[in-house]
């Protein structure tokens, strides 16, 4: 194993008992996985592929089957592995019969943060969430979106150099997510190792630098988001113009999508290009753009899970 990696695993298996007369459960299966230090690694797949399994026994809420994890080149059993780990679950828990600053430090005193220096992390990351404003406010009185800032400022309390979230755009509107996506940027840039699984695809194909897609517990693939989407897509997109007034007289097939003013977009494979540029001369219209096409992370986790 390579201590170079924030986070490496080896054959990792998750079998869970079935209840009495039921059938036991494979949630994970042979799982390996190499993660640099100083990446952001997006971890997706569809509901009970096995996302959460995994992230709880990176953070040793569960114990596995079979196989081994090392955070930093430490057996995650290691207390100076978990030290350096920063969790966000996926449906927070917090005391809302505490403020947020009184919950911030009573989570930096489980991690035995100095009082001087626990102060200093408790009002900075109430700034950097963006809830500073409701740092004496309890925690029952905050929105959903509120309390997940407040839970990511908590797994930044130690000041760790690992970030394990699970889904922590899932409960934000569009300012919080984009808020979360800079933060994760800049968490980055300071040389943390961030690893966060989503069903938003979208904000993972923005700010991952690596990509895992799982199924069914095993999986599927994983290695750099460039790589992933470098290959180009065998359909090319052609936009033109035709006369508005020959539209209702054609027979456009129904890939053909029309809009105003007599614009017209169709994706066809690169080998009927020719064939389509020809009718687009013979109806009388007049060629705006050939695009190539390109893959996108929707496109390619659809087909890794064959669906």
């Amino acid at each position: 194993m390579n201590a170079e990696y924030a986070i490496e695993v080896r054959g990792l298996s998750k079998i869970f008992k079935g209840e009495l007369g039921q059938k036991d459960v494979t949630a994970l299966s042979s799982l390996d996985l190499n993660i640099e230090a100083g990446q952001v690694f997006a971890f997706i797949g569809p509901n009970g592929a096995g996302k959460t399994t995994t992230i709880k026994l990176l953070t040793r809420l569960i114990f596995p089957t079979t196989g081994r994890i090392r955070i930093f080149g430490r057996e995650n059993s290691s207390p100076e592995a978990m030290r350096k780990t920063g969790y966000l679950p996926e449906q927070p828990g917090v005391y809302g019969y505490l403020t947020g600053k009184e919950f911030l430090d009573y989570i930096g005193r489980l991690f035995h943060v100095p009082a001087a220096l626990r102060k200093k992390r408790r009002d900075m990351l109430l700034d950097t969430v963006g809830i500073a404003y409701a740092a004496d406010t309890l925690v029952r009185n905050y929105s959903r979106g509120m309390v997940q800032r407040l839970a990511l400022a908590q797994a930044l309390i130690n000041d760790p150099q690992l970030l394990i979230l699970d889904e922590p755009m899932a409960n934000l509107d569009p300012v919080g997510r984009k808020d979360f996506r800079d933060l994760i940027l800049r968490l980055k840039d300071e040389g943390k190792t961030i690893f966060f699984s989503s069903h938003i695809l979208s904000d993972a194909e923005t700010i991952a630098d690596q990509v895992g897609i799982i199924n069914r517990g095993e999986l599927m693939s994983s290695g750099g988001m460039e790589n992933l989407l470098s290959l180009q897509s065998p359909e090319v997109e052609i936009a033109f113009i035709l006369p508005e007034d020959k539209i209702p007289g054609l027979s456009l097939p129904e890939n053909f999508s029309t809009g105003a003013g007599g614009r017209v977009r169709v994706s066809v494979e690169q080998n009927n290009v020719k064939e389509t540029l020809g009718n687009i001369e013979a109806w009388g219209g007049s060629l705006v753009s050939i695009v190539p096409g390109s893959r996108t992370l929707e496109a390619v986790f659809l087909d890794k899970i064959g669906r």
